[in-house]
């Protein structure tokens, strides 16, 4: 069997992790002078709710090579093979805490990829190995599949303000001043595995506007694979961002969910998300 092993960031439950038959590794969230081991020790609910009661400046950390290793070593002793897909290398060293335990693990079945992703980007390509699991391809068949379907995998969001991704040293203090002060929207996503600010939009409907532009940029929706619509802190007005986003691509239904306290502590609350794989 290949044991399909992620990282928190990728926004997968734990009761839909068991459903899956996949393994998560929880990244690290501090709140408030503690620290918690994300969606583990810390729900996305009480999490957001600690930010909207307190001024709280939350950070993270990656997990442990031996947080890793150890579901290695228990995936080694059923005798599965191993693919491990983590959160984008170039904003968070956990793909380098997963690449030094599958040294210290000194096993042939392993591989780890890393997705150039996050949260609801990350879901997909999870997502997707899992029916390539199904379908009974082989490991490396799966590594090579994902090595080329991570590159169609888009991710845009509008966020309530930049106070958070600068907070976490995501953006400079600039960019994030120029947006607050002004009262932006600004549209944000990942590319070429990094974030990166798109627009400063004045008002949610330009900067869903923006996103749709952004989307028809990238060669628009393959309606054949998933789509995921998420939010941080409510979901409050999310069904008026859905249904624009419907209305111009056509897609059916879509995989909703919250985003965690990790990648919540660099967004802040307000955000609303898409996740989609380009044609």
């Amino acid at each position: 069997m290949i044991k399909i092993i992620t990282d928190s960031t990728s926004d997968i439950s734990l009761e839909l992790a068991k459903e899956m038959n996949i393994e998560i590794v929880p990244l690290i969230v501090r709140v408030d002078g503690h620290e918690y081991k994300d969606r583990v020790e810390l729900s996305p609910e009480e999490f957001y709710k600690r930010l909207e009661e307190k001024d709280l400046t939350p950070s993270t950390s990656q997990p442990s090579p031996q947080d890793f290793l150890k579901v290695y070593e228990k995936a080694k002793e059923a005798g599965d093979e191993i693919l491990v897909i983590t959160l984008s290398a170039e904003v968070s060293g956990t793909y380098q805490s997963a690449m030094i335990a599958k040294d210290l693990l000194e096993y042939d079945k392993i591989q780890v990829i890393n997705s150039a992703n996050a949260t609801f980007g990350l879901r997909i390509i999870i997502e997707k190995a899992l029916q390539l699991r199904n379908e009974g391809k082989t490991l490396e068949e799966i590594v090579s599949i994902l090595e080329k379907y991570k590159e169609k995998v888009h991710i845009f969001a509008l966020v309530d303000t930049l106070e958070y991704f600068y907070k976490g040293g995501r953006l400079s203090k600039t960019s994030a001043t120029v947006g607050t002060l002004l009262k932006f929207k600004p549209v944000v996503g990942i590319k070429e595995g990094k974030l990166e600010l798109f627009a400063n939009c004045r008002g949610t409907r330009k900067s869903i506007s923006k996103i749709i532009e952004l989307i028809h940029e990238t060669g628009d929706i393959d309606l054949q694979e998933p789509v995921c619509i998420g939010y941080t802190g409510n979901d409050e007005g999310l069904d008026k961002f859905e249904d624009l986003l419907k209305e111009e691509f056509h897609f059916d239904k879509a995989i909703h969910g919250i985003v965690g306290p990790v990648i919540g502590s660099h967004a802040g609350p307000g955000g609303r998300i898409i996740a989609f794989v380009r044609k």
